[in-house]
């Protein structure tokens, strides 16, 4: 998304947020490193690529999600909703940008920068949104189980997706409505406006308030989830006395037999053989204990290590966001109040490093689930034996 601190003599990529217009004095056409043929060939085939992996990344989870029965939940309906989110960003924001990045100037007329600009608000809004969504998704998954699995269904899912796209609309929609139409040729897009307010509306809207949502939400989602984590782990037993405790295990599913030598006589080192009925019985006659029990144990360690799988990707998925949304906002509430401190190839940096988070999101999401691992693979696969 691209926010505050854009002005018409600063054609940088899109504006979103106001306060452009207190910029006009700078001019980014200066600098003559910038405006190398090499340093925009280079640039050009980096956001290029950045686009298109873009692109193809979140295609290939809707198609994955399309065509496996088993990924068609209403969780995994919030995670292709975000892709295709993401997807619209790569193709409605993210190759115009490149253009404008590169050549510095706007050429494509009135309509169509008025169109990026709201596709870019709304789209990039929705996106962070989107997060917002799978989190609160989660957190009643988690803390209240049994209820939410009646409500989780795809129209809940629907309308929660709903609400996600009509804040991002009521954020994009108010600068059409001040944004004057210029009789001369138009050679920068930007949101010219000097209303601090919908600077603070938008900016708070689209990701201080969210962000704040997530931080709250995943805070309680981990702590929850290291209760299960600590409830669910198995405690090693420790043999007292001479006694000696042998845990057998038979995988998932089987019998889990312990056997605990009670006296320290020579059945330490007699051969000794376990029948199905759980019986011992050792050549030297030594006595004893055998305790059997079903496979509870083993699967409170699978899911234990489910939890700190799940865990450790809530801290990867807050962190990513945080790190590539958090510089363009702080920059852009300071670009508000300090008209010196805007610089346009600095902004471009945040811009694209808030685009990239667009990519790292189905990366993360598919990647940290094993269901969606397998059936990425099996689509691969049907893809290359059809080719």
């Amino acid at each position: 998304m691209e926010s505050s601190g854009r002005v018409d003599s600063t054609p940088a990529p899109n504006a979103t947020n106001g306060t452009s217009s207190s910029l006009d004095g700078l001019e980014r056409l200066d600098g003559p490193p910038e405006d190398s043929l090499l340093y925009q060939i280079s640039i050009a085939g980096i956001l290029s690529a950045v686009t298109l992996a873009t692109t193809l990344s979140n295609a290939f989870v809707i198609a994955v999600i399309s065509r496996s029965r088993k990924l068609q939940t209403p969780a995994n309906f919030l995670i292709a909703s975000l892709a295709v989110t993401d997807l619209l960003v790569s193709i409605l924001v993210m190759p115009i940008c490149v253009l404008y990045t590169v050549t510095h100037t706007w050429t494509l007329g009135q309509i169509v920068c008025d169109i990026w600009l709201s596709s870019d608000i709304t789209c990039c809004t929705a996106s962070i949104l989107h997060l917002c969504v799978i989190a609160l998704d989660r957190y009643w998954a988690i803390t209240d189980a049994v209820e939410y699995t009646k409500k989780r269904t795809t129209v809940r899912a629907a309308a929660m997706v709903a609400t996600a796209w009509v804040i991002a609309v009521s954020i994009s929609l108010p600068p059409l409505f001040w944004r004057q139409v210029k009789a001369e040729e138009l050679t920068s897009c930007n949101v010219n406006t000097d209303h601090i307010f919908y600077t603070i509306y938008s900016t708070f809207g689209a990701f201080y308030i969210p962000t704040l949502l997530l931080i709250v939400l995943y805070g309680r989602i981990y702590v929850e989830a290291r209760k299960r984590i600590l409830k669910r782990s198995p405690k090693k037993k420790k043999g007292t006395g001479n006694g000696k405790e042998i845990e057998g295990n038979g995988g998932v599913g089987k019998r889990l037999t312990s056997v605990r030598l009670v006296s320290g006589s020579p059945g330490s080192s007699a051969s000794s053989h376990c029948g199905d009925t759980g019986s011992l019985v050792g050549e030297n006659q030594t006595q004893v204990k055998v305790t059997v029990s079903d496979a509870l144990l083993e699967k409170k360690r699978i899911s234990a290590a489910r939890e700190r799988k799940a865990t450790k990707t809530l801290g990867i998925i807050l962190g990513a966001y945080i790190v590539c949304w958090l510089p363009f906002f702080i920059y852009t509430l300071v670009v508000a109040s300090c008209d010196s401190c805007f610089f346009p190839e600095l902004f471009d940096f945040f811009t694209w490093l808030g685009y990239l988070n667009s990519l790292i999101n189905p990366i993360i999401y598919t990647m940290s689930n094993d269901d969606f691992k397998k059936a990425f693979h099996k689509l691969v696969h049907f893809k290359g034996c059809s080719a």
